[in-house]
């Protein structure tokens, strides 16, 4: 694969990534386009990995999904792993739940918040 391919998948799976993340938090398109301020055809173009955004487009999307910007940041091989993971194994079992394709949705956000009410105790 050449490095053209290899950045075309990272930015495909950039958009899946963020398709993933919206429909999990129960956003339409428009709805994520408005919190994030970016328009509906350019992100509809993120997420079909068309288009490859900015780190503060990834900062503002990031904010709107509610996960890190670091964790999209690294999703965008902005950040290499270890700088990306440093103190957020939190954030780290939130993405497995969030990844694990036999979960369904509801499954998935039950558990996320299962876990916050566990480790957010003081």
């Amino acid at each position: 694969m050449s490095k053209n391919n290899d950045r075309d998948a990272v930015w495909n799976g950039v958009g899946e990534f963020i398709r993933a993340q919206r429909e999990m938090a129960r956003l339409s398109l428009r709805q994520l386009a408005e919190i994030a301020n970016i328009s509906n055809p350019y992100l509809s173009q993120v997420e079909r990995g068309l288009h490859k955004p900015s780190a503060d487009v990834l900062k503002n999307l990031a904010s709107a999904l509610k996960i890190s910007a670091e964790t999209m940041y690294a999703q965008a091989g902005l950040l290499d792993e270890s700088s990306a993971s440093a103190g957020r194994s939190g954030q780290e079992v939130e993405e497995a739940i969030r990844f694990d394709a036999r979960l369904s949705v509801d499954q998935k956000e039950t558990l996320v918040r299962i876990y916050r009410g566990f480790v957010e105790r003081p």
